[in-house]
Order: C-alpha cells, then sequence, then structure tokens
C-alpha cells in the first residue's frame, strides 16, 4: 500500500500531519479521508455498470 515508503518515512509523515493538524482533529480527519473514498469507490462502480 505504501510503494517504496521504509518506516523512517512513515513516522516522518505521522509526525507532520499530527503537527499541521493536532491530535484531536485528526480522527474526524480520518472519518472524512474514509468517507470521501467509500464515495468515489461508489461513483467508481456506479460509472462501470
Amino acid at each position: 500500500m505504501f510503494g517504496n515508503l521504509g518506516a523512517g518515512e512513515i513516522i516522518l509523515i505521522v509526525l507532520v500531519v499530527l503537527l499541521l493538524f493536532g491530535a484531536k482533529k485528526i480522527p474526524e480527519l480520518a472519518r472524512g479521508i474514509g468517507k470521501g473514498m467509500s464515495e468515489f469507490k461508489k461513483g467508481l462502480k456506479d460509472v462501470e455498470t
């Protein structure tokens, strides 16, 4: 899923996200991303049929 990213790069990305959004907003952000991905997948499925 993460391609060529190593553990160090993933940790760095997580730290940057924490600094940018704060620990309290992370669950809200993840929920929004999850909803967006599911809507995108539904849209792709509708286009295929």
